[in-house]
């Protein structure tokens, strides 16, 4: 049976964990996990048993799982990500669900003797609420039909409420849903103004063609 809670995350600890991913979680972001190596599935049960976030930071280089022959290189800023729902469907395997809360900067990552990475944190502020400027307004109103056709075709690629009028909300929805490399991805999340996230966003969307 999955297991879900709506608790207040605790103090932040003072060595965060490290879930390294060749994927860029963003705040607000869905974040779904299938768990079946030993150190991550005890990484879960420390986060569920605690309450705690962790940290999910995209590669940079190297494989996911242990034992890849290229050395892994993680990115400087990454995303803690907040429990949801945790089920195990198989002895061994946990499915994940949860979503991305504060940016972070890694400081000193490092690698215990069970392989987890771990690093000090150096936590960033959050988007200010800008509202999207009138020229970019195509842009609004493409994240809006890009909604309305997931949803048609039974999708919900995004969690609820949506903040149209959030400049930081509305960038990071579309980082996610665009065909655009790992390392785009990146600078874009780690961007401190929402605004100029936006408007690159609007830039890349104009070259496309997907707005006029």
């Amino acid at each position: 049976m999955a297991r879900r809670w709506s608790a207040t995350v605790n103090s932040m600890p003072a060595e965060l964990a490290l879930f390294p991913l060749q994927a860029v979680l963003f705040p607000g972001g869905k974040l779904g996990l299938k768990v079946f190596e030993a150190r991550y599935l005890d990484l879960i049960g420390r986060c569920l048993r605690e309450q705690q976030p962790f940290g999910v930071i995209a590669l940079r280089r190297g494989a996911e799982v242990r034992g890849g022959a290229e050395p892994v290189v993680l990115e400087e800023v990454g995303c803690l990500a907040q429990l949801d729902e945790v089920d195990s469907p198989t002895p061994g395997i946990l499915q994940v669900q949860g979503h991305g809360t504060q940016r972070f900067r890694a400081l000193q990552p490092r690698q215990q003797s069970n392989g987890l990475w771990v690093a000090d944190a150096e936590w960033l502020a959050d988007d200010a609420v800008l509202a999207p400027p009138d020229a970019l307004h195509g842009t609004v109103q493409g994240l809006q039909a890009a909604i309305a056709t997931l949803q048609a075709q039974g999708h919900a690629p995004f969690l609820e409420p949506y903040r149209f009028e959030d400049a930081g909300w509305l960038a990071n929805r579309w980082c996610e849903i665009l065909p655009i490399p790992l390392a785009a991805k990146q600078q874009l999340m780690a961007l401190t103004d929402p605004l100029v996230r936006l408007q690159l966003v609007d830039e890349f969307l104009r070259g496309k063609g997907v707005v006029a």
